[in-house]
């Protein structure tokens, strides 16, 4: 009996590896969670019976780049929260 490919195995390791490259800006952060959320049916499958499905490496790294990609895009959004804030706090004491 052939192993099946798990479903969005590929589309997830995609949408991981654009996370990470995209990851300074907000749409980083979206492809992670998007990534995320379409690896979940997969993961479950494969969980239920392994022998049956082929690509888990494939889709637990697309999983794994998509949490890291949805981290350093969150981080970078607070980041420049924090830069703007601080940029805009001293500005308002200057005009005074």
């Amino acid at each position: 009996m052939e192993k099946q490919s798990l479903p969005n195995a590929t589309a997830v390791l995609v949408l991981g590896i654009c996370s990470l490259v995209f990851s300074c800006f907000l749409v980083g952060v979206i492809l992670g969670i998007i990534g995320i959320a379409l690896s979940g049916k997969g993961r479950k499958l494969y969980k239920e019976s392994p022998e049956l499905y082929d690509g888990y490496g494939s889709l637990n790294a697309g999983f794994i780049m998509s949490i890291i990609g949805t981290a350093l895009g969150g981080l970078t959004i607070l980041y420049w929260a924090v830069v703007g804030g601080t940029i805009l706090s001293y500005w308002s004491t200057m005009q005074h």
